[in-house]
C-alpha cells in the first residue's frame, strides 16, 4: 500500500463515503411522481422516428429530398480526394430546404437551430454542421450564376426579388410582400 502511494502523481487522502441521494423533506401530502432522472444513462440510444410526429414538416422535407430531388449534379462536383469528408448534400439540402421553410435564411441560426430545434436536429441526424460549411455550401451549390437551384425546391418560399435564399433576412421587405408558404406549395412535382 505504502509503495502505491509513492508511486501516485498526486497523492489523495481518502474520501468518506456520503449517501449519494439526498432526501427531501415529505410535503403536506404524500405523493408520488413520474419518474425524473435527468442523469438517466439510456439502455438504448433513442431513434430519430420517434423525436417528431407522423405528420410534421421535417419529416415532408425529408421524404422530398430523399424520394424526389436528384442531387446528382451537386454530388459530381465533389471531385476532390484531399481534405476532410464534406457533409452529404443530403443533409445540406435538408437544412436548406426546412430552413426556407420556417424563414431561418442565415446560417448562423441554422447551425444554432441544429443543436436547438428538434426538427432541423432530425433533419441533421444529429449532426450540426457549422455556419461556414453551410454558407459555402449554399454559395457553392445554390447561389451559383446561372445554376438552377434542384428540382423540386421552386415550391420553397423565397425572397422579395424571386431568388430563393439569397441570404439575407428580408429587412428590407414590406411586411405585406412577404407571405408565408402554403401547403400546396410545398408539395413536389407529381402532386403527392
Amino acid at each position: 500500500m505504502a509503495a502505491e502511494d509513492d508511486d501516485a502523481l498526486f497523492p489523495l487522502p481518502p474520501v468518506e463515503e456520503t449517501d449519494a441521494v439526498q432526501k427531501e423533506e415529505p410535503g403536506p401530502v404524500e405523493k408520488s411522481f413520474r419518474p425524473y432522472d435527468p442523469n438517466q444513462v439510456l439502455l438504448l440510444p433513442p431513434s430519430l422516428e420517434e423525436w417528431l410526429p407522423e405528420r410534421h414538416l421535417a419529416r415532408f422535407v425529408s421524404e422530398l429530398v430523399e424520394e424526389a430531388l436528384n442531387l446528382s449534379a451537386i454530388r459530381a462536383a465533389y471531385t476532390e480526394e484531399r481534405g476532410y469528408p464534406p457533409y452529404d448534400p443530403r443533409l445540406m439540402v435538408k437544412l436548406l430546404i426546412y430552413g426556407y421553410c420556417t424563414g431561418q435564411r442565415s446560417s448562423r441560426v441554422i447551425e444554432k437551430r441544429c443543436w436547438d430545434d428538434v426538427g432541423f436536429r432530425y433533419l441533421a441526424a444529429g449532426a450540426a454542421p457549422d455556419y461556414r460549411s453551410i454558407a459555402r455550401f449554399r454559395r457553392r451549390h445554390l447561389e451559383g450564376a446561372g445554376r438552377p437551384l434542384p428540382a423540386g425546391t421552386a415550391a420553397m418560399p423565397t425572397g422579395g426579388d424571386g431568388a430563393a435564399g439569397q441570404g439575407g433576412t428580408g429587412r428590407d421587405q414590406a411586411a405585406g410582400e412577404r407571405q408565408p408558404a402554403q401547403g400546396h406549395e410545398l408539395q413536389a412535382d407529381g402532386g403527392a
